[in-house]
């Protein structure tokens, strides 16, 4: 079962960092969802501490391309 604490935690960081970084990001746009599934499946492939988690969503989050979301 996934870590609750460890997933919203790097889920949190994650999109803070992005959002840093893109202030024309909304706080509910759809890429924050994209993001928590992400992480949930990276998480149950491979176990990960928050800050490694979090680190992958930031590569995830940039990757994604902006008109599609």
């Amino acid at each position: 079962m996934v870590d609750d604490v460890v997933l919203k935690s790097a889920a949190e960081t994650a999109w803070t960092v992005y959002r840093a970084r893109h202030p024309d990001v909304g706080a509910r746009d759809s890429r924050r969802c994209l993001l928590e599934r992400h992480l949930h499946r990276r998480w149950e492939e491979r176990e990960s501490d928050t800050e490694e988690l979090a680190s992958f969503g930031i590569a995830y989050l940039h990757r994604l391309p902006r008109d599609e979301c």
